[in-house]
């Protein structure tokens, strides 16, 4: 039943990763800076497409495992939580360095710009684990295909919430500038949001007992 579903985690574990500087937010903010604003657009759109696709796989997958095995379940939501632990040390470690950030703009037209994020997105095989991971925090066994869906659905217009409102932000100099100051801040509450969800993860279980 989706009452069971902790759709609020997701939607926190979602966009705490969509938000973070990561080759799709940085060739958006490239691309907007560098091309305007609807350049960024096209691009976003391509990137939003590709998560969708990624989200979609990764629901299906989850629900496989779901109906073959519950323990399967149990240890994919593990090496979930030990993923997330993973990009909560990538973002501490960029919270900590003094380094800027490098964009990378992208050129082309509309179309060819709505490819290349398709592309930047598809061929990314962190983005399966990472949606597989997202989808294991909240969704319990037995869930219904109805209740994925719902779940895609709402991670899905999140998503174009972001990497548009990125394309919209970063299009913008004066923006641009205040969120590069405050870029170490933004990864040091990345780090802790993917911390804590990993460690609500592993202990999920002992809390339950």
């Amino acid at each position: 039943m989706l009452l069971d579903i902790n759709l609020p985690l997701i939607l926190l574990a979602a966009l705490v990763a969509s938000a973070g500087p990561g080759p799709a937010t940085l060739a958006i903010a490239g691309t907007s800076m560098g091309s305007g604003r609807a350049s960024g657009m096209s691009l976003a759109s391509g990137i939003t497409t590709g998560s969708l696709m990624w989200s979609v796989s990764a629901a299906l997958g989850l629900g496989a495992v779901m109906l073959a095995n519950a323990w399967m379940f149990e240890v994919f939501r593990y090496f979930g939580a030990a993923y997330l632990m993973f990009l909560a040390y990538k973002s501490a470690r960029s919270a900590l360095s003094r380094k800027e950030i490098a964009t990378k703009p992208m050129t082309g037209s509309k179309s060819r710009l709505f490819t290349k994020g398709l592309l930047l997105n598809v061929t990314n095989p962190k983005a399966i684990l990472f949606f597989g991971s997202l989808y294991s925090l909240g969704i319990p066994v037995g869930s219904s295909t109805g209740d994925l869906t719902i779940v895609i659905i709402a991670v899905g217009i999140q998503g174009v919430l972001i990497f548009h409102g990125y394309a919209i932000l970063f299009s913008s100099k004066a923006m641009t500038r205040v969120y590069l100051r405050l870029r170490r801040w933004f990864e040091g509450t990345f780090a802790i949001g993917f911390g804590a969800t990993s460690f609500k993860i592993i202990t999920a279980k002992i809390q339950s007992v």
